[in-house]
């Protein structure tokens, strides 16, 4: 989220997670220890070589396999966690990755890790979370689903907020208004105290207010000092 964090900055244990579900989705779901080795260490892990040698094996096998994805998914989720329990969160983007191995998608969705604390995974009237491990297949299926759809509703609103933007695009006069639609068009969100080499704070704070009343954007934070904009 460009703007929101300087470069090189410590972004926090939420930021860190959003930072390596955004790697994940903008490379092909290839299994190699370097790889995982970066995620393990931006979400405070540590992991020994080995052991993500190890991992990166058994899954080019889970991949190769006839098992269906959603099963290889929950399979190398409850792998991961019966190593190590402090690693849910990289069991997760491992079953995201390996969903999309499985699936041959060119790139990699956060499918699960959107699902992980929703109803998918409660037991039966609201129980406990259901956790990687023994009775995980059947919750991953109906997780998928529900993501599934959930992206499709979230893709046709983006859409049609993009194609609104790009309409506008040309009623804009402030110099430098080319460079923040591009961002919105490509980034999550958008600080509302942005500032490029075309753009000045107070411009980019004219600008947005522009945007929301041509309804081109959409205020995020529910700020009014630190506003965060986005489709």
């Amino acid at each position: 989220m460009l703007g929101i964090c300087p470069p090189g900055a410590d972004p926090g244990p939420a930021g860190a997670v959003f930072g390596a579900w955004r790697q994940l989705a903008v490379q092909p779901p290839a299994a190699s220890a370097d790889r995982f080795e970066k995620i393990v260490d931006q979400l405070g892990l540590h992991w020994d070589g080995p052991a993500l040698a190890a991992l990166s094996t058994e899954i080019e096998n889970l991949a190769a396999s006839q098992r269906p994805a959603p099963f290889a998914a929950a399979a190398i989720a409850a792998h991961v966690v019966a190593m190590r329990p402090d690693s849910e969160l990289f069991a997760w983007w491992l079953a995201d990755l390996v969903l999309a191995k499985s699936l041959r998608w060119p790139l990699p969705l956060p499918l699960l890790m959107a699902q992980v604390f929703g109803p998918a995974f409660r037991g039966e009237a609201g129980g406990k979370r259901i956790r990687p491990g023994e009775g995980l297949e059947r919750a991953v299926c109906v997780a998928l689903v529900q993501a599934a759809a959930e992206s499709c509703r979230l893709a046709a609103v983006l859409s049609r907020s993009a194609e609104r933007l790009i309409a506008i695009a040309p009623k804009l006069r402030a110099k430098g208004a080319g460079d923040v639609i591009f961002l919105l068009l490509n980034e999550d969100a958008v600080s509302g105290s942005l500032t490029t080499k075309n753009l000045s704070r107070f411009a980019a704070r004219r600008l947005f207010d522009r945007l929301q009343q041509l309804d081109a954007v959409r205020e995020l934070s529910g700020r009014t000092t630190f506003r965060l904009f986005g489709l």
